[in-house]
């Protein structure tokens, strides 16, 4: 009995020292230290504007009959924006069609009795003085023709006018009249851009204008972090004269985001290339406005304070905190967990 207990004792003596014995934690994944070069990255805050914007106006007068179109909408080219009324536009249609059917008639007259003086006046059966006036009517009643022709067509396209169709497939931005309203030649109707072609534009200051004869391309950062690279750029040859900077144009390709005017953008410009610290994401420990990584000191990895600078969502510039020949924590996270569930 005694040898029973005695077991029993040494057993759970084993026991718990195999559950409360702290775990063996093997030796975490460093980075060594080194600069290595890096291209940097300007960046400037740029505007998207439309390559492509127009306001259509009003080329007859008359009431508006019916708006097709709103703000916002999308049109497509050549579609009817709005209508006017045609009836006076109608009217001098027909006078414009009686008034070159009246020509025709004359110049016909005209001509058939010119053709008969050329046939008589070298016979002396007419006087000279005849002959002339045959002859000038002959050439007004021509000109008379080519006149009316052309009022016509001026007639024609004022009827047209009454129908105001889209110079662009693109989407409205103002409209600027009412159904009912009487409108005037040269009065705005509707504005609005088309959302085929985009560019950002953005001011660069003076020192920086050498690097866009170095650069063939630049970079646009949307709000959603999508970046769009460009190597159609317009750069002005001359200076803005309030903010001592060049203005720069920055043709964008066809692309599926979805872009507006006036939306604010990330343009950036590398610059000349650097050796600089890069660090993964990984080996970044973050606690609100406090960032560290884990630094090796001797045999002890202890926390070191560093400023960094995002290149992209994998890595960062270290501007401070670490220097060449440091060792440090490759996944800090991993090792931050590790050491507490150890108890260390």
């Amino acid at each position: 009995m005694w040898r029973t207990r005695s077991m029993l004792i040494t057993v759970l003596s084993i026991s718990q020292i195999s559950i409360f014995a702290p775990l063996a934690i093997a030796a975490p994944e460093t980075i060594h230290i080194q600069p290595q070069s890096h291209i940097p990255y300007l960046q400037f805050d740029g505007q998207i504007e439309a390559i492509k914007a127009a306001t259509v106006s009003a080329q007859t007068a008359g009431r508006i009959l019916k708006l097709n179109y709103d703000v916002n909408d999308t049109v497509p080219e050549g579609a009817a924006l709005l209508e006017i009324t045609s009836k006076e536009q109608g009217a001098g249609l027909a006078t414009a069609e009686a008034e070159l059917a009246q020509a025709k008639a004359r110049n016909i007259e005209s001509q058939a009795q010119f053709k008969r003086y050329q046939e008589l006046f070298p016979k002396g059966a007419i006087s000279k003085g005849a002959m002339d006036e045959a002859t000038a009517n002959s050439a007004s009643s021509l000109q008379a023709v080519s006149a009316a022709k052309a009022k016509l067509i001026q007639a024609n396209e004022t009827l047209n006018y009454t129908t105001v169709n889209a110079p662009f497939s693109g989407r409205v931005t103002q409209r600027f009249v009412e159904q009912g309203e009487t409108v005037t030649v040269g009065q705005a109707l509707y504005a609005g851009y088309s959302t085929d072609n985009m560019r950002a534009i953005f001011q660069l200051p003076q020192q920086y204008r050498q690097l866009l004869d170095a650069n063939a391309k630049i970079t646009v950062e949307l709000n959603s972090g999508l970046r769009i690279s460009s190597t159609d750029i317009n750069p002005y040859v001359f200076l803005q004269t309030a903010s001592q900077s060049y203005q720069v144009r920055i043709n964008l390709p066809q692309t599926n985001a979805a872009l507006s005017p006036g939306e604010w953008v990330k343009v950036m410009i590398a610059d000349t290339a650097t050796d600089q610290i890069i660090i993964p994401h990984s080996a970044v420990f973050q606690r609100g406005d406090y960032t560290a990584v884990f630094r090796q000191q001797n045999d002890k990895f202890v926390q070191t304070q560093v400023r960094l600078r995002q290149i992209d969502n994998q890595q960062y510039v270290v501007e401070a905190g670490l220097i060449a020949g440091d060792k440090i924590i490759k996944r800090a996270t991993k090792y931050l967990l590790n050491t507490e569930k150890s108890g260390e």
